[in-house]
């Protein structure tokens, strides 16, 4: 439905939000040098078979020293056993009890800061509110001080990016570059606290991961739990805020749909899933080919880039009915919003928690809370993700 992008002015290269996908369902881009897949059955195989296509796409690059210090350790770029092995370490933080007490924090913290917005007719739904919660939540769950949930924003400058990934000439470089240069600052910060939890451990994450073992039992060298805890940031601090801000516009946009999640609470899981199909956060993501494979019909021989474009496969007929509809009672709804296979977001838990936690409380306290018309919102600037950065609500 292509009123809804033109609405929020998001650009036509987000096709899938005005209702446009490629016929070819996996497709080589010879100014990227990157092959493309839209289609869902043929994402999905993907994500499920990390024997033939690994997440280690740096493996396709002539990556120099320093930047493979800035990498190894990132759960992102593992694969295989040893993948497996560290998303059973760092599980402990999301088990079900660790989601028990989290709901109980979230629920306290929600309402003391939604206190200071009391009386206020508008205000700005992430900067005022969410990102302070959402900080102020990982700097518990890290182990970092939350005065200085300021040093997250690193990760938010990634995320403003325009730099797109591609295997022709130096764009690998440039694309790495453009990620992990702006992380620099957070990367001393969590140092700095790392080595304060080797010689004193608490009950946070960072004292956990400070104790992480590979397979053959080696400890983690401080480089690889640096990059393993800017990981866990990158995809988690900041999937509630843009979940949260997607879902306004969402709802600003379908008031029919926007009236029956009012009426009826039951309805906030499932509608923050459609959200996740119908306006992806992370709409990209990579692998590289580990042997020459067959995909949709279509060959492509081992060491070759892929870019899994998640939003689209969101949108693809053959598993959706009514691709274009919001629907929040939508069932079932298997995209794969948070990926799938190995590499399913291991925070989706705690991503679901704070979500479904945040929206009830500011519907209890701004029944009628609403995007504000007089003000745009802010979209980061990234090919790789649609979501709001700033988003301006009104409460009258």
């Amino acid at each position: 439905m292509s009123d809804f992008a033109e609405r929020w002015g998001l650009g036509p290269e987000k096709y899938w939000l005005y209702g446009r996908l490629p016929e070819e369902k996996v497709r080589f881009d010879e100014a990227t040098g990157v092959w493309e897949v839209t289609g869902y059955p043929e994402v999905l195989a993907v994500l499920n078979d990390s024997e033939s296509y690994t997440a280690d796409s740096t493996r396709l690059f002539d990556v120099d020293e320093e930047q493979a210090k800035l990498i190894k350790g990132d759960m992102a770029q593992m694969n295989g056993p040893e993948h497996i092995h560290m998303r059973r370490q760092v599980g402990r933080a999301f088990s079900p009890k660790a989601m028990e007490d989290l709901e109980v924090r979230i629920t306290r913290l929600a309402g003391e800061l939604i206190d200071k917005l009391a009386g206020r007719q508008k205000f700005d739904l992430l900067g005022d509110f969410i990102d302070d919660l959402s900080g102020i939540l990982f700097s518990e769950l890290l182990g970092t001080p939350p005065e200085q949930r300021h040093m997250f924003k690193a990760v938010d400058q990634t995320m403003d990016s325009d730099v797109q990934m591609s295997t022709v000439g130096q764009g690998g470089e440039e694309y790495f570059d453009a990620l992990l240069g702006p992380l620099l600052p957070l990367r001393d910060f969590l140092s700095d606290i790392i080595d304060e939890r080797r010689k004193e451990p608490k009950q946070d994450l960072l004292s956990l991961m400070v104790e992480f073992k590979y397979l053959d039992g080696s400890p983690m060298a401080h480089d690889e739990i640096i990059n393993f805890a800017v990981a866990v940031l990158g995809a988690g601090h900041l999937t509630s805020p843009i979940l949260i801000g997607n879902t306004m516009l969402c709802l600003d946009s379908f008031p029919d749909e926007a009236a029956m999640v009012r009426t009826d609470r039951a309805l906030v899981p499932s509608m923050f899933e459609e959200v996740m199909r119908y306006f992806t956060p992370a709409t990209t993501s990579y692998r590289a080919t580990e042997a020459d494979v067959e995909l949709g019909g279509v060959k492509i021989p081992k060491g070759q880039m892929i870019s899994l474009q998640l939003g689209a496969a969101n949108r693809d007929p053959r598993q959706f009915p009514n691709v274009d509809v919001f629907d929040v009672t939508r069932a079932p709804n298997q995209h794969v919003g948070y990926g799938r296979g190995s590499h399913y977001c291991i925070g989706a838990a705690m991503a679901r928690v704070e979500t479904r936690i945040i929206f009830n409380i500011l519907l209890d306290r701004f029944p009628n809370l609403r995007v504000d018309p007089d003000i745009a919102p802010v979209f980061f600037g990234s090919p790789e993700f649609t979501g709001v950065r700033s988003l301006a609500v009104r409460t009258d």
